[in-house]
């Protein structure tokens, strides 16, 4: 492996560490992108049953910031919950444009690298033959057999190289764009789910308290 390195010349230094950067970022990803860290299960149903029996406290509202990417977007709910509707599902977005953001950190980097580590392979494959051209032109078509041979290795295990890396990332990153996108798609529903559920009680507390008001 090492002799095929190599041979491959000096780009093979870029596209190795471009593979080790795309292999860091897939195992990070795939670690921080796990549903259970970004969706715990049953949270929702935890902090209306802090709502509905009047525990909510600003612990619990710190508690859930510091927990998930979920409980940020609640909470940003839960503090403006006495507050007009439009203004609870504005904090909620704003906050979710910040939590979106740091689900997709490194993908645009994953991407960078699916599309440049082909071209690296390409560059190589034309110093490679560039080699090819002026070893025949300084020493015939019939000269020296071993310049020859490295300027094709070159351009070829390039290529090779390039392809190696750009392919495995396309697909992880294209893997990675879709668990995100599923993952914002639940945590939407189940920011929504909260908002209408906290509107819904506040409006028979309204009418809860005109009817005692009525009665009196």
């Amino acid at each position: 492996m090492l002799e095929i390195i190599k041979a491959g010349g000096w780009l093979m230094v870029p596209i190795i560490g471009c593979s080790v950067v795309a292999f860091a970022i897939v195992l990070e990803r795939l670690w921080t992108l796990q549903r259970r860290r970004v969706l715990p299960a049953d949270l929702t149903r935890q902090v209306w049953e802090w709502v509905s029996r009047n525990e909510l406290n600003h612990a619990h509202i710190e508690q859930l910031q510091a927990g998930s990417p979920l409980g940020r977007i609640l909470a940003a709910g839960l503090l403006n919950r006495h507050r007009e509707r439009d203004v609870m599902k504005e904090s909620i977005e704003d906050t979710g444009r910040h939590v979106v953001h740091e689900l997709e950190r490194y993908l645009s980097l994953l991407s960078t690298i699916a599309a440049v580590s082909p071209l690296l392979g390409l560059l190589g494959t034309v110093t490679g033959m560039v080699q090819v051209f002026a070893a025949i032109g300084s020493t015939g078509a019939v000269g020296d057999a071993s310049a020859l041979a490295g300027g094709i290795s070159q351009a070829l295990i390039t290529t090779v190289g390039g392809l190696w890396v750009a392919i495995p990332c396309l697909v992880a990153y294209r893997y990675l764009r879709d668990r995100v996108d599923g993952l914002v798609v639940a945590m939407e529903k189940e920011a929504i789910g909260l908002v209408e559920a906290l509107h819904r009680r506040q409006y028979l507390d309204r009418i809860g308290k005109r009817h005692e008001a009525a009665a009196s």
